[in-house]
């Protein structure tokens, strides 16, 4: 595997995982902006932990969610994909960081640093996938509800927590992908052998033993 590759690879999957730890805690996962007259102006805004408001003035309020079980089906779902995500990451960028070639640990055994590096790679991939199918699911329901003329509830639109979120799994499948498909097990450099002619003890005595006779003989 290249060097190069492997380097990249592991950038974007850091960066990916990054990038979920900064989508998970952000608060406009979806928002609302309820307008009226400059003081009467206020803004909702939710993520999957808590649910807060803020008005034309600045002030803001907060609260979390106050049961689990209350909540939707697919904000839990998605709770469960993003924290495996991130599980899923630190677990890649271990392997990651042990498996590829320019790494000293793990020795010099080169045929398994080659097979945790491919390991690091689709745990990478499954990383990305895991917050792919959490923020297009929480958006797929936004979407859903605002376009549809039969509900009277307050309608969200898509906030950049799950634009962060989206930007993270683009960048953790190509990393875990970079790895996967450039994935082989390293062989050991095989020594230096000098160019020329061997020969062996044995035909330099046959030669010598020869040597001044007569062929035809």
């Amino acid at each position: 595997m290249d060097p190069i590759v492997e380097v990249v690879a592991l950038v974007l999957g850091f960066v990916g995982w990054v990038m979920v730890g900064v989508a998970l805690p952000n608060r406009y996962w979806r928002t609302s902006t309820v307008d009226g007259n400059v003081i009467t102006t206020s803004t909702i805004y939710e993520n999957l932990w808590m649910s807060c408001a803020t008005d034309s003035t600045g002030v803001h309020n907060c609260r979390e969610f106050p049961s689990l079980l209350a909540l939707s089906g697919y904000i839990q779902a998605s709770r469960a994909l993003m924290i495996m995500s991130i599980v899923l990451g630190s677990f890649a960028l271990v392997a990651a960081l042990i498996g590829i070639q320019c790494s000293k640990a793990g020795g010099e055994n080169y045929v398994l640093k080659g097979r945790i590096a491919g390991a690091a790679g689709v745990m990478f991939i499954l990383q990305g996938i895991c917050t792919l199918v959490s923020v297009s699911w929480y958006a797929f329901n936004i979407t859903q509800d605002f376009f549809n003329p039969l509900f009277v509830g307050t309608k969200y639109e898509i906030g950049e927590g799950l634009y962060i979120g989206w930007c993270s799994a683009v960048l953790a499948i190509a990393g875990g992908a970079c790895l996967t498909c450039s994935f082989q097990p390293f062989q050991a450099p095989l020594p230096y052998q000098s160019r020329g002619t061997a020969y062996s003890g044995a035909a330099r005595s046959a030669a010598a033993s020869t040597y001044g006779r007569n062929a035809y003989v």
